[in-house]
């Protein structure tokens, strides 16, 4: 392990979610990705039960404030939607893996302009997923299906792509994630080859982390990522159902297995559902689990604390981690200290 990635902490914070089915209203449903204004909204991305697939908006002392988008193939909706992310402008894009195109919203939700069909050519997708945008604007997306990664102008217009299909350098099987860091370099989350690639702007590799297994610094379909100002590299370690951080060259530092509490939605929620509470008060939340209980989904779904589903991780500007848990339907949030 290097020295500097020894030297990494991350504090938890707080825990923000409880399941929902309604159309409106606090609650999120299988969330995948989520970004942050500079405001400090934090824009939460659904996919779950079909009225509740859309952008739900809270801030970090979970005040409840709007939607973006709704379920649908019209402008400002979306279907299976895999990625949001914000632009200088923070206007708001969000990638829509079955109907195969980006759609681009004001941070108050209005709808403002999509593009994309279904294809493999210059400025079409198979399943777009992560979204990344650099210090000019240009939009990079992982185009999963097609093993490739597309470069556009905010305004969708195709500007580079570079991958294929496979194991080697450059290659992809079902990339997924995808940031930059601050020397605009790109680290793809490489989804089924069970790693993290890097590669300059222009699409040069240089440099791949990980390897499949349960290990530091071994992965099982990681799902997302983020860097740091000072490099550090989160990884979304889906299949290990935990986050790993490696220091900037690619040295395991720190794993995160997940510290969940009750959200004040969760608080709110119970306190008005007495039954529900009582349930809880009897129940053993992080038991001491059995021999079978072998893999990391089974000790998940038994361990309330733990990530179940962690698909996404990002930063916000005061260094604060947000970990999105798809299968718990919340948010577990660090900072570094």
């Amino acid at each position: 392990m290097s020295s500097t990635a020894k030297q990494l902490t991350l504090n938890y914070l707080k825990t923000i979610g409880i399941v929902s089915n309604q159309p409106t209203g606090r609650g999120f449903a299988n969330p995948v990705d989520l970004s942050v204004s500079k405001d400090g909204r934090i824009l939460v991305l659904s996919r779950g039960a079909p009225v509740f697939t859309r952008v739900g908006v809270c801030n970090l002392d979970e005040d409840y404030l709007y939607e973006i988008g709704s379920l649908g193939d019209g402008d400002g909706q979306f279907r299976l939607p895999t990625a949001i992310a914000l632009d200088s402008r923070e206007r708001v894009y969000i990638a829509d893996e079955h109907n195969h195109r980006i759609s681009a919203f004001d941070l108050s939700g209005r709808f403002l302009s999509k593009w994309g069909e279904k294809g493999s050519g210059d400025g079409q997708f198979d399943g777009p997923s992560g979204l990344a945008f650099d210090a000019d604007d240009n939009i990079y997306v992982v185009d999963q299906n097609n093993d490739r990664i597309q470069k556009y102008s905010a305004d969708g217009h195709f500007i580079a792509q570079w991958g294929e299909s496979g194991e080697g350098d450059g290659q992809f099987n079902l990339p997924w994630g995808i940031a930059l860091d601050s020397q605009g370099d790109v680290y793809v989350a490489d989804w089924r080859n069970d790693r993290i690639q890097k590669f300059s702007p222009n699409g040069r590799h240089l440099a791949s982390f990980g390897e499949s297994g349960t290990g530091d610094g071994q992965f099982s379909r990681p799902a997302g990522v983020a860097v740091d100002s000072a490099g550090y590299i989160y990884v979304a370690d889906w299949g290990n159902e935990r986050v790993q951080v490696l220091g900037p060259d690619g040295e395991h530092g720190v794993t995160l297995m997940g510290q969940g509490t009750l959200s004040k939605w969760a608080k709110d929620f119970l306190a008005v559902n007495p039954d529900e509470q009582s349930q809880r008060d009897i129940s053993n939340l992080s038991p001491h689990l059995p021999l079978q209980y072998d893999t990391p989904y089974q000790v998940s779904t038994q361990v309330e604390p733990n990530f179940w589903g962690p698909g996404s991780v990002n930063l916000d500007s005061e260094g604060r981690l947000y970990v999105t848990e798809s299968s718990r339907h919340r948010l577990q949030i660090y900072q570094r200290g």
